[in-house]
C-alpha cells in the first residue's frame, strides 16, 4: 500500500500551483506515465500428475459422480468406455463438457477417458464438466483463474428435495376432495 501522507508544505505547493512530489499536476501526465504491470499476489498451486501423465479430478452435479483422468492429446473424449458422440447424443450435453476447454483456449489439445455414476444424462455431464475443469486447473494451474472466473470449479450443490410425508412430492399437497 502507498503512503500518500501530506504536509504544510505539500498545502503550500498546491496553492502556489505546483504538483506536490510524487502527484502529476495534469491529465496529460497521468496518460503519459507508464502502467505498472499487475501481478497476482496468489502462488501458483503444484502440477498434480501421475506417474502416467495424467491429471485426475473427480466432478459431482446432483446425483452423479465422474471421475476424470486428462491427459494432452487430440480431444479425444471417451465417457464409459464409448465416445462422447454416442454417450451423449444430445449436443448441448455435448457443448456442457466442452466448455472449460472453450474457456481455457485449450480445444483440442487434451484427451478425456472418464467414468461416470448415478443420476441421470444432464447431471453426468455437469459432473464431467466439472471433472474436466478439476483435471485441467490440475494439469496447468496458470488457467486456474479463467476456469474459476466462468464458475466451473465450484460444485453446484442443488439436489432434488426429498418427499415430505402426507404430501404427493416434495411440496406437492393430496388434491383436495370436498366431499
Amino acid at each position: 500500500m502507498s503512503d500518500n501522507r501530506q504536509s504544510l508544505s505539500d498545502l503550500g505547493s498546491i496553492a502556489a500551483g505546483e504538483a506536490p512530489a510524487g502527484v502529476p499536476a495534469s491529465a496529460d501526465e497521468y496518460l503519459s506515465a507508464p502502467a505498472a504491470p499487475v501481478v497476482s499476489n496468489t502462488p501458483l498451486r503444484a502440477q498434480e500428475i501421475d506417474k502416467l501423465g495424467r491429471a485426475y479430478a473427480t466432478g459431482r452435479r446432483k446425483d452423479a459422480v465422474a471421475r476424470v483422468w486428462l491427459k494432452p492429446g487430440t480431444g479425444k473424449i471417451t465417457i464409459n468406455g464409448r465416445d462422447q458422440e454416442v454417450y451423449f447424443a444430445r449436443p448441448t450435453l455435448r457443448l456442457v463438457i466442452n466448455q472449460p476447454f472453450g474457456v481455457a483456449e485449450r480445444e483440442g489439445q487434451y484427451d478425456v477417458v472418464c467414468t461416470v455414476k448415478g443420476g441421470g444424462l444432464s447431471g453426468q455431464a455437469g459432473a464431467v464438466k466439472h471433472g474436466i475443469s478439476q483435471a485441467l486447473t490440475r494439469y496447468e494451474p496458470v488457467l486456474r483463474a479463467p476456469v474459476k472466473a466462468a464458475g466451473f470449479l465450484t460444485r453446484d450443490s442443488r439436489t432434488v428435495e426429498r418427499k415430505k410425508y402426507g404430501k404427493a412430492k416434495a411440496r406437492r399437497s393430496f388434491q383436495f376432495s370436498k366431499r
